[in-house]
């Protein structure tokens, strides 16, 4: 249960990219602010992930992760190069499969091999068709199992990808507000795709070709559509009243907002949340926090990641 939000010009105050998120996880998991250096990999080495093992690539970059303290991956992160990438869980028409690669081990994956949004949704989409995804998503419930959807994002573009088992989509976003929760939000306008899309939405009883198949009615497990009330539509709105005029601060007072539920108390509680702002000409900056309740918590910023 998540948020993830991105803001680009002329949304911005100041003509900057802006991302945030809040993760939320199962009250009492341990998330911490972690950072990891870019290294060389010698030819033919493997990677063990959350639950298997990959080949490793020659390079990783350095990445800013706040990392759940049991996982190889990561809710949300950053890297040396400006890319921000942050993921929700989704439930789709597929069952959960066995252990592979989880949505947080492809959020670290991105970051570590993306030097771009594009790059690193490239390495996403390739790594999620190559292993799958599956496994357990929380130390102490093996049955919380589910798909995810991304949001990643550098200087130049945003891009929304949604996925269902190895099936996804993806949506550029090169302006203005875009926001996820746990919930497939892309219908028939996107502009990436997997080769087999129109074959698996057959599979599932659906009539269609490339050109209309509308991704959430043929492989969401939920509606369609936002429910009135729910943190997905209020997210939305936080963004749409403030366009033209959203900055760090602003976006951190969106996490921190209470009547939407996107502040979360309970058994699901916000564990952390991070803020980050790319800015033309200069470094990015990010602010995170590694503790629940961002309404009682002040973010930490780091300005200069190491390459």
């Amino acid at each position: 249960m998540c948020d993830t939000f991105i803001a680009l010009p002329p949304a911005t105050k100041d003509g900057t990219v802006i991302f945030a998120k809040n993760s939320d996880r199962p009250a009492g998991e341990g998330q911490g602010v972690r950072i990891y250096p870019g290294t060389f990999h010698a030819a033919g080495a493997a990677l063990q992930c959350t639950y298997i093992e990959i080949p490793e690539v020659e390079r990783t970059h350095t990445v800013l992760l706040s990392q759940i303290d049991w996982m190889w991956g990561a809710e949300m992160g950053a890297n040396e190069c400006g890319v921000v990438i942050g993921n929700e869980a989704v439930w789709t028409r597929f069952r959960p499969g066995p252990p592979a690669l989880l949505g947080m081990d492809l959020v670290r994956l991105g970051l570590e091999r993306g030097a771009t949004a594009r790059k690193a949704l490239e390495v996403i989409v390739s790594l999620l068709e190559k292993f799958g995804q599956g496994g357990p998503c929380a130390e102490n419930d093996p049955g919380f199992a589910y798909d995810n959807s991304f949001l990643i994002a550098d200087l130049h573009e945003a891009w929304v990808l949604e996925t269902a088992s190895r099936v996804w989509v993806a949506e550029r976003v090169s302006e203005g507000v875009r926001n996820i929760s746990n919930r497939l939000s892309i219908r028939s306008r996107y502009d990436l795709s997997c080769q087999n899309l129109a074959h698996e939405a057959r599979r599932l009883g659906h009539s269609c070709d490339n050109e209309s198949i509308d991704f959430a009615a043929c492989f969401s497990a939920a509606p369609v559509e936002p429910e009135p009330g729910s943190r997905e539509e209020w997210g939305a709105r936080l963004l749409a009243q403030n366009n033209g005029s959203i900055t760090p601060e602003l976006m951190m007072e969106v996490l921190r907002h209470h009547e939407s539920g996107i502040c979360m108390h309970g058994g699901f509680e916000t564990t952390a949340s991070m803020v980050s702002r790319l800015s033309p000409g200069g470094d990015p900056t990010h602010w995170l926090i590694d503790e629940p309740n961002p309404c009682r918590a002040s973010f930490r910023c780091i300005d200069n990641l190491p390459n």
